[in-house]
């Protein structure tokens, strides 16, 4: 074929209808960077639980991915951590975990800030392949005493909101569960601890954060006092991890009784500050020691610490007991405890509540969920 030919061919293929542009064989194309280690994107993720909300989890820091892993361990799928300092990764039984730094931020939370901003799309694209597309709400889990948790909270939740716009999710509001450091953990995580709650407060002013879940370990060391040092931010993170999945699953599932439903739950979830307490009935066929029970319930059990509960004006409580306990138990019991909590609360608030059979015969437990308190103190 002849020189002519040959560009004439080049020619009429440039120009073919049916494309648009013919690109050379021979160009050289920029390699692809892996997004951490979730490499392979999917449209769905199914969590291992029946629940009623898809929520996913974002760790950041060491304190707050060791409470997305929590979840993680309770069925949710939809789980991710983020650090500044790989060797806090590699401890975590998680699939999906991505660092954005070199050896940590030293408990500098305006070093990790600056990480976050260089990195921004990143996170967001590595979210994307750690949550798939269909999500309900997006928690941040953050440990509010160190440099990368404090440092990044308020970011990563900006992200997330604009994430969950994308994903047109159920909601338009940011979970936060924040760990508080106990006042042993010395000044400089204190500080970092006020920072952290200061821009969750601000978060949730601007109607970004809801619920705002507070996770007080100097709370957690008075209500177990005992704990061997082995077992205690675990028991720590189970504790609320637990509460809040039993209302996730709970309001899913048929009750004989009375039903706790998911617009129940989504009540709660969308009133602001929220607490979560349990306690156990120990005389439960006595009317005055089941409402003082959930009397105490609020102002001893809450895992928050000090919170002003008559600012409160949502709240959901489900009774678990055994059969034979709801085969005596007299509904007026229930009614006159729950009488009670409604005027614990502020002027005008709304009680959800739910009872349910549980496999444990001669028990009777309380769980509550208090929404709408007001932004908790800094200490």
């Amino acid at each position: 074929m002849s020189d002519n030919e040959n560009n004439e061919e080049q020619i009429k293929a440039f120009y073919d209808e049916s494309i648009d542009i013919s690109l050379p064989d021979d160009m050289i194309m920029p390699t692809q960077p892996e997004v951490g280690d979730a490499k392979t994107y999917q449209n769905e993720i199914k969590d291992d639980v029946d629940v009623s909300f898809k929520f996913a989890f974002v760790g950041v820091g060491q304190g707050g991915s060791r409470v997305a892993q929590t979840f993680k361990k309770l069925g949710y799928n939809r789980v991710a951590a983020i650090n500044t300092a790989q060797q806090d990764l590699n401890s975590l039984d998680l699939e999906h975990k991505l660092c954005i730094g070199e050896g940590g931020a030293g408990k500098q939370p305006e070093l990790a800030k600056q990480i976050f901003e260089k990195n921004k799309e990143d996170v967001l694209d590595f979210m994307r392949y750690s949550f798939g597309e269909t999500v309900d709400r997006i928690f941040v889990c953050a440990g509010g005493g160190g440099g990368t948790g404090s440092g990044m909270m308020s970011p990563l939740v900006e992200t997330v909101f604009e994430l969950q716009k994308i994903l047109n999710s159920e909601s338009k509001q940011v979970g936060v569960i924040l760990t508080l450091p106990r006042k042993s953990e010395g000044a400089k995580v204190r500080a970092n601890a006020v920072k952290a709650l200061n821009d969750a407060v601000n978060l949730r002013n601007r109607k970004i954060i809801s619920p705002l879940i507070i996770l007080d370990n100097e709370k957690i060391g008075q209500l177990y006092p005992n704990l061997p040092v082995a077992k205690f931010w675990s028991t720590a993170n189970s504790s609320i991890a637990g509460l809040f999945h039993l209302f996730n699953l709970t309001s899913n599932k048929d009750s004989s009784y009375s039903s706790f439903d998911k617009n129940d739950y989504k009540t709660v979830l969308n009133s602001g500050v929220v607490a979560f307490g349990v306690s156990p009935v120990q005389n439960w066929d006595d009317p005055v020691a089941l409402s003082r029970t959930v009397r105490d319930n609020l102002k001893n059990s809450l895992l928050s610490g000090a919170s002003d509960i008559s600012t409160a004006n949502v709240a959901g409580v489900i009774a678990i007991g055994g059969k034979d306990v709801l085969d005596s138990l007299p509904q007026n019991h229930i009614d006159q405890a729950l009488d009670q909590l409604n005027r614990l609360l502020t002027s005008g608030s709304m009680v959800h509540r739910g009872i349910y059979s549980g496999d444990k015969q001669g028990s009777l437990m309380i769980f509550t969920a208090i929404g709408g308190l007001a932004n908790p103190p800094i200490r």
